[in-house]
């Protein structure tokens, strides 16, 4: 005897075209309301399908708090601090009450606490951080985040694009490009690249665009060293990479913290920056106004990204990617005299 599978919510919404979350607040209620075109084409396919909502799920959609959850990699990084901040005024505005964890770049754990959130009845979540590349736990991670989605829930990521939720996303290989042009217009040539953690789609987009810079005036990078996303990584990979390649004239290190390390080692071993070594780094982070020589970066609207992330989970509706330009900022550290 052949036994069917019962319907689901996802069944639903691939059938309408929507997203999970959309399917849900048609079916489920709740105090978002889809358009009205968007309305009649799940009923449509819930009654195509024979879908019949979830009670349970009903009542959560109807019953969420006033909780918003923040998800970062690691809050004593200035950037996700800067980002989560951005969350944290926008919450505030709004009179919600913000619960926020470290995920240490554990994958397992971030999706466990996106879990968590959905079991207490999160109103919203902003989840920022890079994907990392594995497959298997894209897929993980994706379908915890049409979970959330569909318990009533809104969510948005600062990360890459590619996940069923909104997505705000800074555009990290053009960034590195055009701070490789920059550089190489200032007249550095042998280049070394401190290049993060090599499953990291941030640290690869930033590493690949600088790459795709440098190969626009006919260079490509002497070495490149993976490494933490730390300041104690930029330090041991700028060793590394200096002990291999002692005729380097300039370091890109794919985030300000490693840079700020790269530029500590340099200082250990009596190297002058810029004199004989420049320095140039990514995100542009509050901490480097007391950075001296001032750090050539990579600039992003943190916190403006981290306002717009919590607008989008609260408003709810299809998913959708806005993407930041960055802006290149030369200083002190790349700037011969």
């Amino acid at each position: 005897m052949n036994l069917r599978a019962p319907v689901t919510l996802l069944d639903v919404a691939q059938r309408a075209g929507v997203s999970v979350a959309t399917a849900s607040r048609v079916l489920n209620g709740g105090d978002r309301v889809p358009r009205p075109e968007l309305q009649e084409r799940v009923r449509e396919a819930a009654a195509e399908l024979g879908y019949t909502p979830n009670a349970q799920a009903q009542a959560l959609a109807k019953s969420s708090t006033n909780v918003v959850g923040i998800l970062v990699h690691d809050i004593e990084d200035p950037y996700f601090a800067a980002i989560a901040n951005g969350v944290m005024r926008a919450a505030d505005e709004r009179h919600l009450l913000v619960m926020m964890a470290s995920t240490f770049r554990d994958a397992e754990r971030e999706i466990a606490y996106l879990s968590s959130l959905r079991a207490q009845r999160a109103r919203a979540a902003v989840m920022i951080g890079s994907r990392r590349t594995d497959a298997d736990q894209l897929a993980r991670t994706a379908n915890e985040i049409e979970s959330f989605l569909g318990s009533g829930a809104g969510l948005a990521l600062v990360s890459q694009a590619g996940m069923p939720a909104h997505t705000i996303e800074p555009d990290n290989r053009a960034g590195a490009a055009q701070l490789a042009r920059e550089l190489v217009g200032q007249g550095w040539r042998r280049f070394g690249v401190l290049a993060g953690p090599e499953e990291l789609a941030t640290a690869r987009d930033r590493k690949d665009g600088f790459v795709a810079g440098l190969a626009e005036a006919g260079l490509e990078p002497v070495a490149s060293q993976p490494g933490d996303f730390t300041r104690d990584g930029g330090h041991a990979a700028a060793t590394e990479l200096l002990d291999r390649e002692p005729e380097l004239d300039c370091l890109f290190a794919v985030n300000d913290v490693m840079a700020v390390g790269a530029m500590s080692a340099l200082r250990q071993r009596g190297i002058d920056v810029p004199g004989r070594l420049g320095v140039a780094g990514f995100d542009d982070i509050a901490t480097l106004r007391d950075v001296w020589p001032g750090l050539t970066t990579v600039r992003l609207p943190l916190e403006q990204m981290g306002r717009r992330a919590l607008e989008l989970a609260i408003e709810g509706g299809d998913p959708r990617t806005e993407t930041y330009p960055p802006e290149v900022v030369l200083r002190e550290s790349t700037t011969r005299h």
